[in-house]
Protein backbone atom coordinates (compact mmCIF):
# COMPACT_ATOMS: atom_id res chain seq x y z
CA UNK A 1 0.00 0.00 0.00
CA UNK A 2 1.48 3.31 -1.30
CA UNK A 3 1.77 5.84 2.01
CA UNK A 4 3.00 9.67 1.82
CA UNK A 5 6.34 10.49 2.85
CA UNK A 6 5.43 12.26 6.31
CA UNK A 7 3.78 9.48 7.43
CA UNK A 8 6.96 8.07 8.74
CA UNK A 9 8.04 11.60 9.90
CA UNK A 10 5.61 10.47 13.14
CA UNK A 11 5.26 7.95 15.78
CA UNK A 12 2.74 5.11 14.64
CA UNK A 13 -0.64 4.66 16.71
CA UNK A 14 -1.01 1.90 18.51
CA UNK A 15 -2.09 -0.60 16.88
CA UNK A 16 -5.60 -1.36 18.29
CA UNK A 17 -6.07 2.32 17.66
CA UNK A 18 -5.90 2.69 14.17
CA UNK A 19 -4.78 -0.51 12.07
CA UNK A 20 -7.43 -2.71 13.87
CA UNK A 21 -9.95 0.02 13.17
CA UNK A 22 -12.89 -1.40 10.45
CA UNK A 23 -13.01 -0.67 6.91
CA UNK A 24 -16.92 -0.71 6.81
CA UNK A 25 -19.27 0.60 3.86
CA UNK A 26 -18.05 3.79 1.82
CA UNK A 27 -15.94 4.99 5.16
CA UNK A 28 -12.94 3.76 4.68
CA UNK A 29 -11.00 4.23 7.71
CA UNK A 30 -7.96 4.02 6.13
CA UNK A 31 -7.55 7.16 4.63
CA UNK A 32 -6.90 8.95 8.02
CA UNK A 33 -3.57 10.04 8.57
CA UNK A 34 -1.80 9.63 11.91
CA UNK A 35 -1.18 13.54 11.95
CA UNK A 36 -2.88 15.91 13.86
CA UNK A 37 -6.26 16.93 12.01
CA UNK A 38 -6.20 20.51 13.49
CA UNK A 39 -3.08 21.28 10.65
CA UNK A 40 -4.96 19.29 8.30
CA UNK A 41 -8.67 19.92 8.05
CA UNK A 42 -9.31 17.87 5.20
CA UNK A 43 -9.27 14.76 7.21
CA UNK A 44 -12.49 16.32 9.22
CA UNK A 45 -14.18 17.55 5.94
CA UNK A 46 -13.78 14.28 4.46
CA UNK A 47 -16.12 12.83 6.82
CA UNK A 48 -18.44 15.56 6.85
CA UNK A 49 -21.59 14.68 4.60
CA UNK A 50 -20.71 11.01 4.13
CA UNK A 51 -23.60 8.09 4.72
CA UNK A 52 -22.23 6.88 7.17
CA UNK A 53 -23.00 4.12 10.29
CA UNK A 54 -23.14 4.98 13.71
CA UNK A 55 -20.27 2.34 14.18
CA UNK A 56 -18.59 3.64 11.09
CA UNK A 57 -18.18 7.26 13.61
CA UNK A 58 -17.56 5.53 16.23
CA UNK A 59 -14.13 4.54 14.89
CA UNK A 60 -13.07 7.03 13.67
CA UNK A 61 -14.40 8.77 17.49
CA UNK A 62 -12.05 6.27 18.95
CA UNK A 63 -9.03 7.23 16.73
CA UNK A 64 -8.97 10.31 17.55
CA UNK A 65 -9.30 9.19 21.36
CA UNK A 66 -6.27 7.46 20.89
CA UNK A 67 -4.86 10.77 19.38
CA UNK A 68 -6.09 12.45 21.99
CA UNK A 69 -7.83 15.64 19.78
CA UNK A 70 -11.09 16.03 22.46
CA UNK A 71 -12.44 17.87 20.08
CA UNK A 72 -12.62 15.90 16.79
CA UNK A 73 -13.47 12.44 19.53
CA UNK A 74 -15.81 14.58 20.64
CA UNK A 75 -17.61 14.99 17.16
CA UNK A 76 -17.34 11.55 15.72
CA UNK A 77 -19.25 10.74 19.44
CA UNK A 78 -21.66 13.18 19.05
CA UNK A 79 -22.15 11.84 14.89
CA UNK A 80 -22.08 8.23 16.58
CA UNK A 81 -24.75 9.46 18.89
CA UNK A 82 -22.97 8.26 22.29
CA UNK A 83 -23.90 11.64 23.61
CA UNK A 84 -22.16 11.06 27.19
CA UNK A 85 -18.86 10.27 25.68
CA UNK A 86 -18.86 12.89 23.41
CA UNK A 87 -19.82 15.60 26.44
CA UNK A 88 -17.04 14.67 28.46
CA UNK A 89 -14.20 14.97 25.64
CA UNK A 90 -15.31 18.14 24.16
CA UNK A 91 -15.76 19.59 27.86
CA UNK A 92 -12.00 18.98 27.67
CA UNK A 93 -11.18 20.81 25.03
CA UNK A 94 -9.35 24.60 26.53
CA UNK A 95 -11.77 26.91 26.58
CA UNK A 96 -11.95 29.38 23.97
CA UNK A 97 -14.29 31.68 21.80
CA UNK A 98 -13.26 30.37 19.16
CA UNK A 99 -13.51 26.65 19.38
CA UNK A 100 -16.63 25.00 18.30
CA UNK A 101 -16.21 22.29 21.15
CA UNK A 102 -18.91 24.55 23.43
CA UNK A 103 -21.21 24.26 20.23
CA UNK A 104 -20.83 20.52 20.15
CA UNK A 105 -21.19 19.56 23.79
CA UNK A 106 -24.67 21.74 23.28
CA UNK A 107 -25.99 20.11 20.59
CA UNK A 108 -25.08 16.51 22.16
CA UNK A 109 -27.20 17.64 25.28
CA UNK A 110 -29.99 19.20 23.16
CA UNK A 111 -29.84 15.86 21.51
CA UNK A 112 -29.40 13.57 24.18
CA UNK A 113 -32.34 15.55 26.59
CA UNK A 114 -30.41 13.76 29.46
CA UNK A 115 -30.56 15.55 33.04
CA UNK A 116 -27.35 14.23 34.30
CA UNK A 117 -25.37 15.97 30.40
CA UNK A 118 -27.46 18.97 30.86
CA UNK A 119 -26.39 20.02 34.85
CA UNK A 120 -22.87 18.91 34.03
CA UNK A 121 -22.43 21.06 30.94
CA UNK A 122 -24.00 24.09 32.89
CA UNK A 123 -22.07 23.22 35.62
CA UNK A 124 -18.82 23.57 32.80
CA UNK A 125 -20.45 26.79 31.89
CA UNK A 126 -20.72 28.21 35.34
CA UNK A 127 -17.00 27.79 35.36
CA UNK A 128 -17.49 25.06 38.62
CA UNK A 129 -14.81 22.67 37.10
CA UNK A 130 -12.57 25.09 35.96
CA UNK A 131 -13.08 28.44 37.56
CA UNK A 132 -13.34 30.12 34.49
CA UNK A 133 -16.85 31.33 33.62
CA UNK A 134 -17.73 31.02 30.10
CA UNK A 135 -19.87 33.49 27.99
CA UNK A 136 -23.04 33.80 29.00
CA UNK A 137 -24.45 33.49 25.45
CA UNK A 138 -23.74 29.49 25.81
CA UNK A 139 -26.27 29.14 28.37
CA UNK A 140 -28.96 30.68 26.14
CA UNK A 141 -28.34 28.24 23.55
CA UNK A 142 -27.89 25.05 25.87
CA UNK A 143 -31.76 26.34 26.76
CA UNK A 144 -32.74 26.94 22.99
CA UNK A 145 -30.80 23.48 22.41
CA UNK A 146 -33.04 21.93 24.90
CA UNK A 147 -36.45 23.76 23.67
CA UNK A 148 -36.62 25.45 27.38
CA UNK A 149 -37.55 28.17 25.43
CA UNK A 150 -39.04 30.55 28.27
CA UNK A 151 -35.61 29.49 30.28
CA UNK A 152 -33.30 30.81 27.33
CA UNK A 153 -35.25 34.18 26.86
CA UNK A 154 -35.39 34.87 30.60
CA UNK A 155 -31.45 33.90 30.61
CA UNK A 156 -31.32 36.40 27.44
CA UNK A 157 -32.96 39.22 29.88
CA UNK A 158 -30.72 38.51 33.13
CA UNK A 159 -27.55 38.54 30.74
CA UNK A 160 -28.25 41.67 29.31
CA UNK A 161 -29.21 43.03 32.74
CA UNK A 162 -26.03 42.07 34.13
CA UNK A 163 -24.48 44.26 31.39
CA UNK A 164 -27.06 46.94 31.96
CA UNK A 165 -25.95 47.35 35.24
CA UNK A 166 -22.09 47.34 34.83
CA UNK A 167 -23.09 50.28 32.71
CA UNK A 168 -21.78 48.22 29.01
CA UNK A 169 -25.40 49.38 27.21
CA UNK A 170 -23.89 48.69 23.90
CA UNK A 171 -23.33 44.90 24.67
CA UNK A 172 -26.44 44.85 26.38
CA UNK A 173 -28.28 45.88 23.50
CA UNK A 174 -26.27 43.62 20.99
CA UNK A 175 -26.81 40.88 23.37
CA UNK A 176 -30.36 41.42 23.62
CA UNK A 177 -30.51 42.10 19.51
CA UNK A 178 -28.90 38.74 18.55
CA UNK A 179 -30.78 36.29 21.31
CA UNK A 180 -34.42 38.20 20.02
CA UNK A 181 -33.62 37.59 16.47
CA UNK A 182 -32.46 34.19 17.04
CA UNK A 183 -35.71 32.95 18.57
CA UNK A 184 -37.56 34.95 15.58
CA UNK A 185 -35.09 32.79 13.14
CA UNK A 186 -36.78 29.83 14.95
CA UNK A 187 -39.98 30.66 14.95
CA UNK A 188 -40.30 31.29 18.47
CA UNK A 189 -42.48 34.54 19.84
CA UNK A 190 -40.41 36.68 21.86
CA UNK A 191 -41.06 37.45 25.06
CA UNK A 192 -42.29 41.07 25.86
CA UNK A 193 -40.06 41.75 28.25
CA UNK A 194 -37.32 40.96 26.08
CA UNK A 195 -38.45 43.48 23.36
CA UNK A 196 -38.75 46.37 26.17
CA UNK A 197 -35.69 45.78 27.17
CA UNK A 198 -34.17 46.19 23.71
CA UNK A 199 -36.25 49.11 23.00
CA UNK A 200 -34.93 51.12 25.75
CA UNK A 201 -31.48 50.26 25.20
CA UNK A 202 -31.79 51.08 21.82
CA UNK A 203 -33.45 54.21 23.02
CA UNK A 204 -29.94 54.93 24.62
CA UNK A 205 -28.18 54.14 21.45
CA UNK A 206 -30.49 56.27 19.16
CA UNK A 207 -29.94 59.23 21.99
CA UNK A 208 -26.11 59.53 21.66
CA UNK A 209 -26.42 59.30 17.64
CA UNK A 210 -28.87 62.37 17.85
CA UNK A 211 -27.31 64.17 20.05
CA UNK A 212 -24.30 64.31 17.65
CA UNK A 213 -26.37 64.98 14.73
CA UNK A 214 -27.67 67.65 16.00
CA UNK A 215 -31.24 66.72 16.36
CA UNK A 216 -32.06 67.33 19.95
CA UNK A 217 -36.00 67.27 20.19
CA UNK A 218 -35.65 63.70 19.17
CA UNK A 219 -32.64 63.10 21.60
CA UNK A 220 -34.46 65.04 24.56
CA UNK A 221 -37.48 63.01 23.63
CA UNK A 222 -35.74 59.61 23.83
CA UNK A 223 -33.71 60.67 27.04
CA UNK A 224 -36.98 61.41 28.98
CA UNK A 225 -38.15 57.80 27.95
CA UNK A 226 -34.90 56.48 29.46
CA UNK A 227 -35.16 58.98 32.88
CA UNK A 228 -38.62 57.44 33.63
CA UNK A 229 -36.85 54.24 33.48
CA UNK A 230 -33.62 55.27 35.12
CA UNK A 231 -32.81 51.78 37.79
CA UNK A 232 -32.35 50.39 34.07
CA UNK A 233 -29.08 52.29 34.22
CA UNK A 234 -27.94 52.77 37.90
CA UNK A 235 -23.97 53.07 36.75
CA UNK A 236 -25.16 56.45 34.50
CA UNK A 237 -28.15 57.44 36.39
CA UNK A 238 -26.33 61.07 37.03
CA UNK A 239 -25.15 61.57 33.05
CA UNK A 240 -28.10 60.64 31.61
CA UNK A 241 -30.54 62.76 34.05
CA UNK A 242 -27.62 65.70 33.07
CA UNK A 243 -28.33 65.02 29.57
CA UNK A 244 -31.94 65.15 29.93
CA UNK A 245 -31.97 68.09 31.26
CA UNK A 246 -29.73 69.97 28.73
CA UNK A 247 -31.31 68.65 26.04
CA UNK A 248 -35.19 69.50 27.23
CA UNK A 249 -33.51 72.91 27.71
CA UNK A 250 -32.26 73.63 24.10
CA UNK A 251 -35.83 72.45 22.79
CA UNK A 252 -37.68 74.58 25.33
CA UNK A 253 -39.15 71.22 27.51
CA UNK A 254 -38.35 73.50 30.19
CA UNK A 255 -40.79 72.17 32.94
CA UNK A 256 -39.72 69.07 32.19
CA UNK A 257 -36.07 69.54 32.23
CA UNK A 258 -37.33 70.76 35.99
CA UNK A 259 -38.50 67.64 36.97
CA UNK A 260 -35.20 66.05 36.09
CA UNK A 261 -33.14 68.66 37.90
CA UNK A 262 -35.34 67.96 41.08
CA UNK A 263 -33.87 64.48 40.96
CA UNK A 264 -30.20 65.68 40.16
CA UNK A 265 -30.48 67.84 43.16
CA UNK A 266 -31.20 64.99 45.31
CA UNK A 267 -29.14 64.20 48.08
CA UNK A 268 -27.81 61.07 46.79
CA UNK A 269 -27.03 63.03 43.44
CA UNK A 270 -26.15 66.53 44.08
CA UNK A 271 -22.32 65.50 44.66
CA UNK A 272 -21.87 63.49 41.56
CA UNK A 273 -23.09 66.34 39.51
CA UNK A 274 -21.01 67.94 37.14
CA UNK A 275 -19.83 71.04 38.40
CA UNK A 276 -19.92 72.80 35.12
CA UNK A 277 -24.07 72.33 35.35
CA UNK A 278 -24.52 72.12 39.06
CA UNK A 279 -25.01 75.96 39.62
CA UNK A 280 -27.25 76.18 36.45
CA UNK A 281 -29.47 73.30 37.84
CA UNK A 282 -29.55 74.88 41.11
CA UNK A 283 -31.34 77.84 39.15
CA UNK A 284 -33.93 75.75 37.43
CA UNK A 285 -34.83 74.26 40.71
CA UNK A 286 -35.26 77.57 42.24
CA UNK A 287 -37.27 79.37 39.73
CA UNK A 288 -39.22 76.78 38.35
CA UNK A 289 -41.43 77.00 34.82
CA UNK A 290 -44.63 75.77 34.10
CA UNK A 291 -45.89 73.98 30.76
CA UNK A 292 -45.98 76.20 27.90
CA UNK A 293 -48.82 75.69 25.27
CA UNK A 294 -45.38 74.98 22.98
CA UNK A 295 -43.73 72.33 25.43
CA UNK A 296 -47.06 70.57 25.97
CA UNK A 297 -47.60 70.50 21.92
CA UNK A 298 -44.43 69.11 21.43
CA UNK A 299 -45.17 66.29 24.39
CA UNK A 300 -48.41 65.70 23.17
CA UNK A 301 -47.47 64.93 19.27
CA UNK A 302 -49.20 62.67 17.87
CA UNK A 303 -49.44 60.09 15.05
CA UNK A 304 -52.19 57.50 13.48
CA UNK A 305 -52.09 53.46 15.01
CA UNK A 306 -50.60 51.59 12.19
CA UNK A 307 -53.81 49.27 12.98
CA UNK A 308 -56.60 50.90 13.69
CA UNK A 309 -55.57 54.59 12.79
CA UNK A 310 -56.57 55.64 16.76
CA UNK A 311 -54.38 58.80 17.27
CA UNK A 312 -51.31 57.90 19.99
CA UNK A 313 -48.55 60.10 21.05
CA UNK A 314 -45.06 59.69 18.80
CA UNK A 315 -43.35 57.95 21.55
CA UNK A 316 -46.01 56.01 22.77
CA UNK A 317 -45.55 52.43 22.28
CA UNK A 318 -48.88 51.06 22.64
CA UNK A 319 -52.42 51.68 21.79
CA UNK A 320 -54.97 52.49 24.49
CA UNK A 321 -57.45 51.89 21.51
CA UNK A 322 -56.76 48.73 19.95
CA UNK A 323 -54.48 47.45 22.73
CA UNK A 324 -51.69 46.64 20.29
CA UNK A 325 -47.89 46.62 20.74
CA UNK A 326 -46.95 49.44 18.21
CA UNK A 327 -43.40 48.98 16.67
CA UNK A 328 -40.79 51.34 17.46
CA UNK A 329 -38.71 52.67 14.09
CA UNK A 330 -35.42 51.96 14.72
CA UNK A 331 -34.37 55.06 13.52
CA UNK A 332 -36.27 57.57 15.80
CA UNK A 333 -37.79 55.56 18.80
CA UNK A 334 -41.24 56.64 17.68
CA UNK A 335 -44.23 54.04 17.02
CA UNK A 336 -44.28 53.50 12.98
CA UNK A 337 -47.02 54.71 10.98
CA UNK A 338 -48.71 52.21 7.75
CA UNK A 339 -48.23 55.25 5.10
CA UNK A 340 -43.74 55.86 6.31
CA UNK A 341 -42.77 51.96 6.80
CA UNK A 342 -39.40 49.97 5.56
CA UNK A 343 -37.71 47.54 6.99
CA UNK A 344 -34.00 47.11 7.18
CA UNK A 345 -32.45 44.98 4.29
CA UNK A 346 -30.43 43.38 7.01
CA UNK A 347 -32.14 42.36 10.11
CA UNK A 348 -35.45 43.60 9.29
CA UNK A 349 -36.46 45.53 11.68
CA UNK A 350 -38.87 48.71 10.86
CA UNK A 351 -37.76 51.94 10.35
CA UNK A 352 -39.35 55.48 9.25
CA UNK A 353 -39.01 55.39 5.27
CA UNK A 354 -38.78 59.41 5.10
CA UNK A 355 -36.10 59.43 7.91
CA UNK A 356 -34.16 56.60 6.54
CA UNK A 357 -33.77 59.06 2.98
CA UNK A 358 -32.99 61.91 4.99
CA UNK A 359 -30.50 60.34 7.15
CA UNK A 360 -28.94 58.21 3.43
CA UNK A 361 -28.94 61.75 1.60
CA UNK A 362 -26.82 63.52 4.29
CA UNK A 363 -24.91 60.28 5.42
CA UNK A 364 -24.06 57.87 2.63
CA UNK A 365 -22.21 55.80 5.45
CA UNK A 366 -25.11 55.62 7.81
CA UNK A 367 -25.36 52.09 9.38
CA UNK A 368 -28.61 50.44 10.91
CA UNK A 369 -28.92 51.92 14.76
CA UNK A 370 -29.89 48.03 15.53
CA UNK A 371 -27.73 45.62 13.85
CA UNK A 372 -25.18 47.71 12.43
CA UNK A 373 -25.29 46.58 8.56
CA UNK A 374 -24.59 49.17 6.08
CA UNK A 375 -27.64 51.06 4.70
CA UNK A 376 -27.77 51.66 0.88
CA UNK A 377 -30.23 53.84 -0.87
CA UNK A 378 -31.22 51.50 -3.64
CA UNK A 379 -32.23 48.73 -1.22
CA UNK A 380 -34.71 50.88 0.66
CA UNK A 381 -38.32 50.57 -0.55
CA UNK A 382 -41.54 51.86 1.44
CA UNK A 383 -43.48 49.32 2.00
CA UNK A 384 -46.94 48.91 0.74
CA UNK A 385 -48.45 46.41 2.27
CA UNK A 386 -47.68 47.95 6.04
CA UNK A 387 -50.21 46.27 7.79
CA UNK A 388 -49.61 43.08 7.31
CA UNK A 389 -46.17 43.25 7.80
CA UNK A 390 -46.52 44.68 10.91
CA UNK A 391 -49.32 42.26 12.25
CA UNK A 392 -46.26 39.48 10.98
CA UNK A 393 -44.08 41.45 13.14
CA UNK A 394 -46.44 41.49 16.34
CA UNK A 395 -47.22 37.71 15.57
CA UNK A 396 -43.33 37.18 16.63
CA UNK A 397 -43.86 38.56 19.93
CA UNK A 398 -45.29 36.86 23.05
CA UNK A 399 -48.82 37.90 24.77
CA UNK A 400 -47.78 40.24 27.61
CA UNK A 401 -49.49 39.01 30.63
CA UNK A 402 -47.33 37.44 32.50
CA UNK A 403 -44.50 39.92 31.23
CA UNK A 404 -42.94 43.12 33.18
CA UNK A 405 -43.29 45.69 31.01
CA UNK A 406 -41.31 48.78 30.55
CA UNK A 407 -43.15 51.73 30.90
CA UNK A 408 -42.81 54.19 27.34
CA UNK A 409 -45.44 56.56 28.78
CA UNK A 410 -44.16 59.33 27.10
CA UNK A 411 -47.50 61.67 27.05
CA UNK A 412 -46.31 64.21 29.95
CA UNK A 413 -44.30 65.03 32.75
CA UNK A 414 -46.24 63.82 35.33
CA UNK A 415 -45.77 59.99 34.45
CA UNK A 416 -44.75 58.28 37.49
CA UNK A 417 -41.09 58.45 37.95
CA UNK A 418 -38.25 55.12 38.36
CA UNK A 419 -35.97 56.73 41.29
CA UNK A 420 -35.17 53.30 42.59
CA UNK A 421 -32.14 51.41 41.70
CA UNK A 422 -33.47 47.82 41.21
CA UNK A 423 -31.60 45.52 43.15
CA UNK A 424 -30.90 42.82 39.41
CA UNK A 425 -28.34 39.62 39.93
CA UNK A 426 -24.54 40.48 40.19
CA UNK A 427 -24.34 37.10 37.78
CA UNK A 428 -26.18 34.52 36.33
CA UNK A 429 -25.92 31.85 39.49
CA UNK A 430 -26.46 27.97 38.79
CA UNK A 431 -30.15 28.41 40.60
CA UNK A 432 -31.00 30.96 38.65
CA UNK A 433 -30.57 29.04 35.51
CA UNK A 434 -31.87 25.68 37.06
CA UNK A 435 -35.20 26.17 38.08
Amino acid sequence: MTRRANYFDRPRLPVRCFWSMPRQGNLQVSTLKPSSPMSKPGIGSQLFGMDASSQEYKSIAVHFECERNFLLAGKFFLYAKQYAKAVRHLLRVPYSDSSPALDLAIEAVGEAKDKKLTHMVIAYLMGETDGIAKDPRYLFRLYMALQQYREAARTAVIIAREEQNNGNYRNAHDLLFSMVQELRQCGIKVPAEMLDNLSLLHSYILAKLHIKTGNHLIAARLLIRIAQNISKFPSHIVPILTSTVIECHKVNLKHTGFTYASMLLHPEHRDKIDQRYRRKFEGIVRRPEKPSSEEMELLNAASECPFCSTSVPDYELSCGSCRASLPYCTLTGKHVVKNDLTLCPNCDFPMSYSNLITFLENQPDFVCPMCSAPLFRDEVRCLADAVEVLLSWNAGSADPEDDTRTSTNMTGVNSKQDNNVDKAPASVTKDQVLH
